[in-house]
């Protein structure tokens, strides 16, 4: 079996799809302009090292409660509409090849599964592994579902979804891949036989030209 692994933010995409949801909301009157400064406020607290996952999925549900799940559904709808024209043809390709190739892909991102979704749609990925919310009355709570999928906990997920696919650990794939842009990854870039870094974050570029993995800044 061969595994082709992908991170979702500034990598399959450039952007980040928290942001763009949190700026889907403000345009659709959901959520006050202040909001995206407090998502940025946490994607600083990402880069540094110091997010607390926890705290930011908190914040970033508590609003979707005053919602019926009726509205929240048509407001994604309309947000997957709008993001898939914003997919890279370059990555799309990357995609595909691997797909052509048989090889088994998914999505592995600590974005919630409710913003990711629709990119696993969009780019025709059946497998995605995500951060899940604890669901109440078909909402997405404040509360994580299990172990968020970040750090070093993207391997254990990584290892439980091969698992229940009746699929070998990671480590006997006949070949394996995970492309990503953010040094947090390290953990799940050393565990596949082809890192690939993608227009990687400072430390992680430093990482990959020491290590001698492909760096892609362009895609």
């Amino acid at each position: 079996m061969k595994i082709a692994l992908f991170d979702l933010d500034h990598t399959l995409i450039p952007f980040d799809s928290g942001m763009a949801w949190t700026r889907h909301l403000v345009r659709e009157g959901a959520l006050e302009p202040a909001a995206e400064q407090r998502y940025l406020d946490f994607c600083h607290q990402y880069v540094a090292g110091t997010l607390d996952i926890h705290a930011m999925h908190r914040a970033n549900m508590a609003p979707l409660s005053a919602f019926g799940s009726e509205q929240l559904q048509a407001w994604r709808e309309g947000f997957a509409r709008e993001m898939q024209a914003l997919l890279p043809q370059g990555m799309r390709d990357l995609v595909d090849r691997h797909r052509a190739q048989g090889d088994l892909c998914a999505i592995v991102t600590a974005t919630s599964r409710w913003v990711a979704e629709p990119f696993a749609r969009g780019f025709g990925i059946e497998h995605l592994l995500a951060t899940e919310a604890v669901m109440s009355q078909g909402r997405p709570g404040t509360e994580i579902d299990g172990l968020p999928c970040f750090r070093e906990h993207k391997v254990t997920k990584v290892e439980a979804w091969l698992a229940a696919l009746g699929a070998p650990p990671l480590a006997q794939a006949r070949a394996s891949w995970f492309y990503s842009d953010s040094a947090s990854d390290l953990p799940l870039l050393q565990a596949v036989r082809h890192p690939v870094a993608v227009r990687p974050d400072a430390r992680l570029r430093a990482h990959a030209m020491a290590a001698g993995w492909p760096v892609l800044d362009s895609l």
